[in-house]
């Protein structure tokens, strides 16, 4: 069954194989490894792949019903960064369109996308202007590319981007299996003040073949709580907290809070900065490019994220301010 599930959909979390057969993490780990013994599949921090995975892009079809408990709570929570009247671009992938279902709430906000999918969300939002960039359809992922694409985003200027991809490390940032794909993700990246990655923690540690983000220029990481058990996945982020990346990890409260709303409502909120930064608009919005120090040093009740452990032993529901470990 589970070398189905892998055939089906390219890649699946350990988390979605224990629920469809029935068992403990722990044990599907145990099959899972015995597998990749085998030759019949790699192994991925949380997840299982084809074989070769390394290069291989599943379809949206397939990506569709990986992790999708995950990727909801991951978009409650980056929706509550967006304010009213905000001007953003919002890449494609399956976790930025369900953001994108969430920005239909936020009034006055104006979306620029190469992503049909987050175009299709956003239709029939009354008050949210959708800007659709030109290019080549791409159909595996209903996203456009090419050098249209990457011309119309050219002086273009808004607040933040919402990217996704196929993998993140504290190594190499946000990396994807497509370089047409990679290349317009780059070129959203620099219309965008403040750069936001949305990732499951199935994507924390993998890493595919075309960076798309280094990790000096992410801004923040908003994710879901790793298993207590996936030290790896644990390690990445405390690695991405050490390079100054702000964690905001969806606890099991997100959702609860509307779109726009406050950051705390949904989950939790870690790494080098305190609380969210000027939104589009204002003056003052850094340049595009790697980040620098911000002049907001976290406060003295700033709590320190001293490894990767307590992380998994916070209190859902609530945020904290976690400042990479000093010596």
């Amino acid at each position: 069954m589970i070398l189905e599930m892998v055939r089906a959909n390219g890649a699946v979390s350990l988390r979605e194989l224990a629920r469809v057969v029935q068992t403990s993490e722990v044990t599907v780990r145990r099959d899972v490894r015995a597998l990749e013994a085998e030759g019949l599949l790699d192994r991925r921090h949380g997840g299982a792949v084809l074989p070769g995975g390394f290069t291989r892009e599943s379809g949206f079809p397939q990506k569709s019903h990986l992790a999708t408990a995950e990727k909801t709570a991951i978009a409650d929570l980056a929706a509550g960064f967006v304010d009213e009247g905000e001007a953003v671009v919002v890449g494609a992938g399956t976790t930025t369109q369900e953001l994108a279902r969430r920005l239909a709430r936020v009034p006055g906000l104006t979306v620029v996308t190469n992503s049909l999918l987050v175009a299709q969300a956003l239709a029939h939002a009354n008050r949210v202007e959708v800007v659709m960039t030109g290019g080549t359809l791409r159909g595996s992922n209903y996203a456009l590319v090419g050098s249209g694409a990457e011309q119309s985003l050219q002086g273009l200027r808004v607040s933040r981007a919402f990217l996704s991809g196929s993998g993140l490390t504290a190594e190499r940032g946000l990396s994807t299996s497509n370089m047409l794909s990679a290349s317009v993700d780059r070129a959203l990246v620099q219309a965008a003040a403040e750069v936001v990655v949305l990732a499951d923690h199935t994507k924390l540690g993998t890493d595919t073949m075309f960076q798309t983000v280094p990790t000096d220029v992410i801004t923040r990481l908003v994710t879901d709580e790793p298993p207590a058990h996936d030290d790896r996945a644990l390690t990445e982020l405390q690695a991405l907290a050490d390079q100054g990346v702000q964690i905001a990890v969806a606890g099991p409260g997100a959702g609860s809070g509307p779109a726009g709303g406050e950051a705390g409502s949904a989950g939790r909120q870690s790494g080098r900065l305190g609380p969210p930064q000027p939104r589009g608009g204002e003056e003052g919005l850094p340049l595009p490019g790697p980040r620098r120090n911000h002049p907001h040093p976290p406060g003295p009740g700033t709590a320190q994220l001293r490894g990767a452990a307590p992380l998994a032993e916070q209190q859902p529901g609530r945020v904290a301010d976690l400042a990479p470990r000093r010596r």
